[in-house]
């Protein structure tokens, strides 16, 4: 058993695992830097799936970790705003753990797969000359194990496709096509299965017999060929028409949920509703919690904001409490002296709901959340009617989630606060995955944010 254990602590698995790690990883931190370019990310997007495709269960393991540190080792800084240092890391690696398992699991099965399936049976020449080549490999130290067994290379790819669909607590972040991002490469699900295949393809050619070779290598072309779909996305810091206005904030998490800062807040978003006002806009669009209050119990504040909204549209977030006493986190719609509430359909795990069990969500509650309940999602997502448009109204992690887009919303008003986790990655992770769903589902999303830059995602005419 033991021996079984330190193979994957192995130099060849760990190293492999931080380069394929490295190369998925790559078109999030080129982004956050501004170093974004489809000439680079490109061929590091087909490195990292080849070198995953390719790699066996020890490479696949710590790929996982390495994913998960490098994408989501920001999660554990939120406990630095709940008073728990100490828990930065351990979350962190906690994250990093599950996907490794995850990634362990997938190697593990698809490598079970392709000792069960049956292979083709090889003529004497062929078993000659497979075996010439296994002994010239053999002389060679291998970083990464390429393995003979078409089946076991398709089962890969085909638990590579499905990640997108694995969930791990409800956290839907993860997603292996959005490494192709800005690259040509479509990232829908037919684009990205068709570009596995080509590159299966061209592995599975690196170790077949000679004759067959040829043939793998130009299936495997044509399937990265088809694979090819290229869509521009434009980011915009206002609206180009300037109707809209697209208002961020700068508030730290420690001084907005002060009691004495509710006050200041709410002067500082009357302000900008009038600002906007003045000049002549339609509408305006603020983060999310921007009102760090249960606005529909707030008389006086309420009624600022709808004698306000007889002049503009206004969306905002703030804090919702229903008659049963349930909290909500919520966005407002203010027009012509009337609101309309939009609840979040889909919660943050563990920061709004507790996705383990009730005793076990309870524990965690207390020791980290100082015994707040969870709050309370809605069954259906909201739509606003502005100046004649539809907008879908999202709530910060539900606009990065696959069920708000599943009726192809024309468009979103998003708001958010990002200061739970500043500084980090992950505005820029979660702008890119606004990009994501605009390629795929061609929503122009309108993004209102505290703690970091306000933008506008759409479809580039160009």
């Amino acid at each position: 058993m033991w021996k079984k254990i330190s193979a994957y602590f192995s130099v060849g698995g760990l190293i492999g695992g931080l380069l394929t790690a490295l190369s998925g990883s790559a078109f999030l931190y080129l982004a956050h830097w501004g170093y974004s370019t489809p000439w680079l990310e490109t061929p590091l997007a087909l490195l990292f799936f080849t070198l995953l495709l390719a790699g066996d269960r020890r490479v696949w393991l710590w790929s996982g970790f390495f994913l998960g540190l490098f994408w989501f080792g920001w999660i554990g800084v939120s406990f630095l705003h709940y008073g728990h240092p100490w828990a930065v890391p351990f979350v962190s690696l906690a994250v990093a753990g599950v996907y490794a398992l995850l990634f362990w699991l997938a190697a593990w099965l698809a490598e079970g797969l392709g000792k069960i399936l049956p292979r083709l049976q090889p003529t004497k020449s062929e078993k000659r000359e497979a075996q010439n080549e296994s002994v010239a490999k053999q002389r060679k130290p291998q970083l990464f194990t390429l393995h003979s067994s078409l089946f076991t290379l398709i089962a890969k790819a085909f638990l590579l496709w499905l990640m997108s669909l694995i969930h791990p607590f409800g956290f839907d972040w993860f997603k292996p096509e959005l490494v192709l991002i800005h690259t040509p490469f479509g990232i829908d699900g037919l684009h990205f299965a068709l570009l596995l295949g080509g590159l299966l393809c061209v592995i599975a050619a690196a170790e077949a017999r000679a004759r067959r070779r040829p043939f793998l290598i130009s299936v495997g072309l044509l399937g990265l060929l088809a694979a090819l779909h290229p869509q521009r996305v434009q980011i915009l810091s206002d609206d180009p028409a300037g109707h809209i206005a697209l208002a961020g904030t700068q508030v730290s998490v420690e001084r907005k949920w002060r009691p004495d800062a509710l006050r200041p807040q709410a002067l500082r978003v009357l302000r900008l509703i009038d600002r906007a006002v003045d000049a002549n806009r339609s509408a305006i669009f603020l983060p999310e919690s921007v009102l760090p209050t249960f606005l529909n119990r707030d008389p006086n504040l309420l009624k600022a904001i709808q004698e306000r909204s007889r002049k503009i549209n206004i969306v905002l977030g703030a804090l919702f409490l229903t008659p049963e006493g349930q909290n909500r986190n919520s966005a407002y719609f203010f027009h012509d002296g009337h609101f309309t509430v939009a609840d979040k359909v889909v919660l943050v795990p563990f920061g709004e709901a507790n996705p383990l069990p009730d005793w076990a969500g309870r524990w965690i509650n207390d020791i980290f959340f100082d015994g707040a309940p969870d709050y309370q999602s809605a069954e259906f997502p909201t739509d606003f009617l502005i100046d004649g448009r539809k907008f879908r109204a999202a709530v910060c992690f539900e606009g990065t989630s696959e069920r708000l887009y599943a009726d192809r919303p024309k468009r979103m008003v998003l708001l958010s606060n990002n200061g739970w986790f500043v500084p980090s990655v992950e505005p820029t992770l979660q702008r890119l995955l606004l990009e994501y769903y605009t390629r795929k589902y061609g929503t122009e999303i309108w993004h209102a944010v505290n703690a970091s830059p306000s933008y506008i995602v759409r479809m580039s005419n160009k």
